[in-house]
């Protein structure tokens, strides 16, 4: 039997449509690798490090897709209260060690930076097959599970943030740098959501699988990383003599001796950053439980409790990344303005929130809230990059991590016990951003007058 000429066409356009699909992500590949690699990038290595974060970032997606629906989504709101008060509890522990335990091993260990944060992959990975076994019955494993993800991932972004400088271009701030990076995973992790949700569709293990596949993949890009961010054998002898005296300062003197000592000096801009950012990352987590359980009972006028939630969820998520591109398009200005501008906004918004409790305002508290986190955090990063000396800088990071976390379990906590009344939740949000801004404005004002005095970090 002879084809027609329609069978023709048929097998021409099947031809067409196979060599077109795949010229689909190739470009969008192109597309990506052009921006990993802008101004310096690829040269530098630091594009490889933000492609490695972009992975660590889907991994993380799809751990918190699978936790959310466990801890929260699927139970009533009293219940949910307990699930999530004991889910804060239980987060918070374990950054007890960060500070004192992790950020000094790994301090001790700068020529295996990649090694860790392969490790850090890699048992996270391991973590998400425990969950994936009790994330259907949701028994009390779960949460130590959970409390040993967000240790590995911590730990993984101690190590990713210490060795920035040392991969950072000749033509990009430590500002834009930091942005560039945390913009990339914000990207991975919106581009995982629909990866899982079609995962948890064909079962609630299946992102925590996906999550563990990532982890592999996150730790052969670990080493993939240029040698640098490792020290060289004659650097180990000179970062460990620095390390033994630094150490030596901090034994003995209070007042740290100037060596790695600038996050608990009160007169450091380091110090003042510090506490600008845990007054945000607490309005933060205050907003994220507060609003969670406000508007299940009572949403915004003339919205459902469904679309109530997911209005101040993209307002946030948008705030964030908006935050974080502002942060890449910014000239170099000094972290200090920067920290000091935020505050400023995000105070302003809060008061007239708490003045006038509106669905437009809180949409605003909200997306305000993501800006003002995502431009504080980067510039307190680029301070510890800039200012902390490279032999204790990852435990200036740890001890950082441990102040934001503790911060955003504070905020959060409130967020719970608070009774659900939307005037008076704008009012707390507003003392939280007020109570940072009093306590740090002189001295990120004095700060920007005088300018830095360090040089650039290389």
């Amino acid at each position: 039997m002879k084809n027609g000429p329609g069978s023709g066409i048929f097998v021409r356009t099947v031809r067409a449509a196979g060599r077109a699909l795949p010229a689909v992500p190739l470009a969008v590949g192109r597309r990506i690798r052009r921006a990993t690699h802008a101004h310096g990038a690829g040269e530098s290595g630091l594009s490889k490090l933000i492609e490695l974060h972009a992975v660590h970032s889907m991994g993380d997606a799809l751990i918190t897709l699978a936790l959310a629906s466990t801890i929260f989504f699927s139970v009533p709101t009293d219940e949910a209260r307990g699930r999530v008060a004991l889910y804060l509890a239980v987060t918070m522990a374990p950054f007890i060690l960060l500070a004192p335990v992790i950020g000094p091993l790994l301090d001790r260990l700068p020529h295996g930076r990649r090694a860790a944060m392969a490790g850090a992959l890699l048992a996270r990975g391991a973590l998400a097959l425990v969950i994936a076994s009790v994330v259907v019955s949701g028994g009390l494993e779960l949460y130590p599970a959970a409390l040993g993800v967000m240790v590995c991932s911590k730990a993984y972004n101690i190590v990713r943030a210490a060795v920035v400088p040392r991969l950072q271009p000749q033509r990009v701030s430590l500002v834009k740098a930091n942005a560039r990076i945390t913009l990339t995973g914000l990207i991975a992790a919106g581009a995982a959501a629909p990866l899982g949700l079609g995962l948890n569709a064909i079962g609630e293990r299946w992102p925590l699988y996906g999550a563990c596949v990532l982890t592999v993949m996150g730790a052969f890009l670990s080493f993939r990383l240029p040698g640098q961010v490792d020290l060289a054998r004659g650097e180990r002898k000179v970062h460990l003599a620095e390390l033994a005296e630094a150490r030596a300062v901090l034994a003995s003197s209070k007042e740290d001796g100037g060596r790695g000592g600038v996050l608990r000096s009160v007169d450091s801009p380091v110090f003042k950053a510090l506490l600008a950012n845990a007054s945000l990352r607490a309005l933060s987590g205050f907003l994220l439980f507060f609003l969670a359980f406000l508007l299940r009972n009572e949403p915004l006028s003339g919205l459902t409790a469904a679309f109530s939630l997911g209005l101040v969820a993209v307002a946030a998520g948008t705030g964030n990344a908006l935050g974080n591109l502002m942060g890449n398009w910014i000239r170099d200005r000094a972290p200090e303005l920067i920290l000091l501008v935020v505050l400023i906004l995000g105070l302003s918004v809060t008061v007239t929130a708490a003045a006038s409790y509106l669905t437009v305002t809180v949409v605003a508290v909200c997306a305000t809230a993501g800006i003002c986190q995502a431009l504080g955090k980067l510039s307190l990063d680029a301070m510890i990059q800039r200012d902390v000396p490279e032999v204790v800088r990852t435990s200036a990071f740890a001890r950082s991590e441990t102040t934001l976390q503790m911060a955003w379990v504070g905020g959060g906590a409130i967020g719970i016990l608070l009774p659900l009344n939307g005037t008076l939740g704008m009012t707390v949000a507003a003392c939280l951003v007020a109570l940072g801004t009093l306590t740090t404005l002189r001295g990120l004002l004095s700060a920007t007058r005088r300018g830095s005095p360090h040089p650039r970090v290389r």
